[in-house]
């Protein structure tokens, strides 16, 4: 109900309950939970429920339908409240959880939710029906006499709500139970909101009570006057005393006759707002003074946040179910990972490994472990499992890649660096010291420049054609502290015009994919990799050409030319070397010549 208005214009059948930093709605036919994580982000999740409507005809007649959303609400507000406290703690499950879920096969969740019901109803028993009870005899011994059926319950009755409301300040205490109750406050200001006829708003909101004539606060009321009356009328009726334990076990029996037909009092006052009746709702007003407090705004934005989704979901029943992302372990998630992936064509059960390792920092090794992994990395896991079904090569989804032990940047602006060019790495390391110079042809992302000058400490130079693959590759040198001398230029163009000096050791791994097979390429590698980087002419060997015939003006006495090149062309280039006196060719990890190295 708002400050500036005492009519509501609006009906809806929208319910409520606060839980752990959040709040549930339910509606006609939906619920939708509504907690605010520990990153301050808000997470839904959501659930069909079967309405009312719907319902078996005996669970539909009067009374009747209120001993089962009793029991229903009693069942459900555990479970939702545990579930809220899960999303909102996202704790790692104790070492004793993990081996109750893998010894026994339990959801340890499922024994603690069952446990804290079975606590709650003894709790409750001990407190609302054993202790009233007690104090009810205490008084009857202290004026040493009897009091009638009426009088004996009007006594427990009292008792009963005194002990209510000195249970509720006591646990207005804790902070966390504050909290709950000031999101209690949100969903009442929220329904009130939008049965005001008022827009739904945070500021709105603020405005509209925090009591509302359907809280559950009110419903505990009515239980317990309605328990004075039902009791009584069945103790006079019996005409024998009933006590002790007897009298405990026959008001738990009754209890869902009290139930039911205090559903049917909460239901038939919320629906009028005549003066008359106001006297009936009273002490359940003033009690939800206690139950709820005042939110804030981010509160009153939780609220709407579920009250928003159930109205949606209400309207159009096509709206899936969502689910909380919780924790999950290692081995769960890249189970998960390799089953998206295989569904969308890549099916390397090495690339799920690779993510998920990458990307929590762990060896591949040891992704099938019990260890749980955070909301805030499988987020991170899953941004890339959802760039690499795009068809997008793996190391660009990740953003860097790993050459000769150095980490290394890649996206489409230069190539990935392949295993077997490590090796060609390898022989430049050799074969040089911190007094060799080194000319890097075609360096791409920096790769073999890096490896080279961190490995020996050589004088470097690299070079490209492309300008957006040197500023990866500059990018990657300051990223590894390599100090590099960088040059934009067509192979030996810009070294014969702007740099007069020869060098020890050229290197390079220049486009050798024949013109013709780059439509037969991999996706991957035809859609994403640069172009330029891989097209080597008509018969892949164009670049060799200009390399071997240039090289020997550009090294050293005694310098050396080493050459990464594709399947059967070692063969080929070598014949180009003329002027070489000692020619060599390396084969690479699968027995295949891959590197031509020649002395002058």
């Amino acid at each position: 109900m708002s400050k500036n208005t005492n009519t509501k214009t609006k009906k809806v059948s929208i319910g409520g309950q606060a839980v752990m930093e959040g709040v549930m709605m339910r509606g006609e036919s939906s619920m939708a939970i509504a907690v605010r994580d520990s990153d301050g982000i808000i997470r839904l999740e959501t659930k069909k429920v079967k309405p009312a409507s719907k319902r078996n005809f005996f669970l539909r007649l009067p009374i009747i339908r209120g001993v089962y959303s009793f029991i229903q609400s009693m069942v459900d507000g555990v479970g939702i409240l545990m579930r809220s406290a899960d999303v909102y703690g996202e704790g790692e499950p104790s070492k004793f959880e993990k081996w109750v879920a893998n010894k026994l096969k339990v959801n340890v969740m499922s024994i603690v939710t069952t446990f804290a019901m079975v606590l709650a109803l003894c709790l409750a028993v001990f407190l609302f029906i054993f202790l009233p009870q007690a104090g009810r005899k205490l008084i009857e011994a202290i004026f040493s006499t009897k009091f009638s059926p009426w009088i004996k319950n009007l006594i427990e009755g009292l008792l009963k709500i005194t002990v209510f409301v000195c249970y509720i300040l006591l646990c207005s205490l804790i902070k966390d139970v504050k909290r709950t109750f000031m999101y209690h406050g949100a969903e009442h200001k929220t329904i009130s909101c939008y049965e005001s006829g008022l827009e739904l708003s945070v500021q709105n909101a603020k405005k509209c009570s925090r009591v509302h004539d359907r809280c559950g606060t009110t419903f505990i009321v009515f239980v317990m006057i309605i328990s004075i009356i039902c009791f009584a009328i069945f103790e006079s009726l019996v005409g024998v005393e009933i006590d002790k334990f007897l009298r405990i076990g026959c008001k738990v029996l009754m209890l869902p006759l009290v139930a039911g037909l205090s559903y049917e009092l909460l239901k038939g006052l919320a629906k009028t707002n005549c003066f008359i009746f106001y006297p009936f709702k009273l002490p359940g007003l003033l009690l939800q003074r206690l139950t709820t407090k005042e939110p804030d705004d981010k509160m009153l934005e939780v609220a709407i946040c579920a009250f928003n989704t159930v109205m949606q979901m209400d309207a159009d029943p096509t709206i899936k179910e969502v689910k909380f992302e919780m924790p999950i372990s290692r081995k769960q998630l890249t189970e998960k990972v390799i089953d998206i992936l295989s569904k969308n064509d890549v099916n390397e059960r090495s690339e799920a490994e690779w993510i998920v390792s990458i990307c929590l920092n762990v060896k591949r090794s040891q992704v099938y472990t019990e260890d749980y992994v955070s909301i805030e990395k499988q987020r991170q896991i899953y941004k890339v499992v959802n760039e690499r079904i795009t068809g997008r090569p793996l190391w660009y989804c990740l953003g860097d890649t790993e050459f000769y032990g150095y980490k290394i940047k890649v996206d489409e602006r230069c190539l990935i660096p392949r295993p077997e060019t490590e090796l060609l790495a390898e022989e430049v390391i050799k074969n040089c010291n911190v007094n060799t110079a080194v000319l890097d042809l075609c360096t791409g992302s920096g790769a073999i420049a890096i490896a080279v000058k961190k490995e020996s400490g050589a004088i470097v130079t690299a070079i490209d054609v492309s300008k957006y693959a040197l500023d990866i590759a500059k990018e990657n040198a300051n990223l590894n502290s390599a100090e590099i001398e960088f040059i934009e230029s067509d192979l030996f163009e810009g070294v014969s015009e702007g740099v007069n000096r020869k060098f020890d050791i050229i290197v390079s791994n220049p486009p050798y994919i024949k013109s013709e097979e780059i439509s037969s390429l991999q996706n991957e590698v035809k859609n994403f990799e640069p172009m330029n980087a891989l097209d080597g002419g008509k018969d892949g060997l164009h670049f060799y050409r200009i390399i071997c015939k240039h090289a020997k003006n550009h090294l050293n006495d005694n310098g050396i030319l080493l050459l990464e090149c594709g399947y059967n062309q070692a063969q080929e280039i070598a014949k180009m070397l003329d002027g070489f006196k000692k020619i060599e060719i390396i084969k690479d990890y699968e027995n295949i010549d891959r590197i031509i190295k020649a002395v002058l």
